[in-house]
């Protein structure tokens, strides 16, 4: 048979054209209803366009004496994301050991620990940062520990994640030979799964900068006061100096996350 002959042989699915004709009007349908919920509207779009583009206008030109006032906001959501950061390893490393399927001691607390992780990282930055504000107050400290707790979600799981894909014979090696745990995880374990963490490591660390800048909104320090203190006093060329440092704190970041992440493949 030609390869043309196989190019215009019909589906043998299960279903046939029958069945991918029913699946995708459900899909169809499905979309429908989400756009439905999301009250998607493109006449409200259009129509909304002038008064987009009339607070532009307002933000033209930047206001470059504000940067002054940005610097000590700019440092403290940089100081904030890599404390936010480092605090996220040191709570999923331990975790992400117990929620490897092949490291974890038993079933029951590999599938506890990933749902500990699953819960970690669902709940949204701004939330956490709301909720430690209530319990400590406002200052970056709050902000810190909300990027810790969901970082920590997010990490752990890539952690496990990379410790349940490496090869399992050189772990067999070590444990045949009578090595304890730590030896077998510094020799066995960590040689594989390193450059796959730091990687993990650098690409969090590169997404808390962008939400420090945010976590201000809330009473979490940083740069994000600013900006939202620059909306309320209508001072909309404040507001555009905050956003340009800000793309470039995030550019800047990405920028060196990116040779990083280069350097260690």
């Amino acid at each position: 048979m030609s390869s043309y002959q196989l190019v215009l042989r019909p589906p043998q699915g299960r279903f046939g054209w029958w069945g991918t004709g029913v699946f995708g009007l459900m899909i169809a349908g499905f979309l429908y209803w989400a756009a439905v919920g999301s009250q998607i509207n493109a006449t409200n779009l259009w129509n909304g366009i002038p008064y987009m583009w009339d607070f532009l206008v307002r933000m033209m030109p930047p206001n470059p004496n504000f940067i002054e006032k940005l610097w000590r906001p700019a440092l403290e959501s940089l100081q904030v994301a890599i404390w936010g950061t480092l605090l996220g390893v040191a709570i999923s490393l331990p975790i992400s050991f117990f929620a490897a399927r092949n490291l974890s001691p038993h079933p029951a607390i590999y599938h506890f620990t990933r749902q500990v992780l699953n819960c970690m990282r669902g709940i949204n930055e701004i939330i956490l940062a709301l909720i430690f504000v209530a319990a400590i107050g406002l200052g970056p400290f709050a902000g810190v520990l909300a990027l810790a707790i969901h970082g920590a979600g997010m990490l752990g799981k890539f952690f496990a994640e990379a410790m349940e894909d490496i090869d399992e014979g050189p772990l067999e090696a070590f444990r045949s030979a009578g090595a304890g745990p730590f030896k077998t995880f510094f020799f066995g374990v960590l040689p594989q799964v390193l450059p796959a963490w730091l990687g993990t490591i650098f690409y969090r660390l590169e997404t808390n900068v962008r939400q420090s800048t945010v976590l201000g909104m809330v009473g979490a320090g940083g740069i994000g006061f600013e900006l939202v203190s620059s909306m309320k006093l209508f001072q909309y060329q404040d507001t555009a100096t905050c956003i340009l440092v800000i793309l470039a704190m995030v550019l800047v970041t990405d920028l060196l996350s990116s040779r990083v992440r280069s350097m260690i493949r």
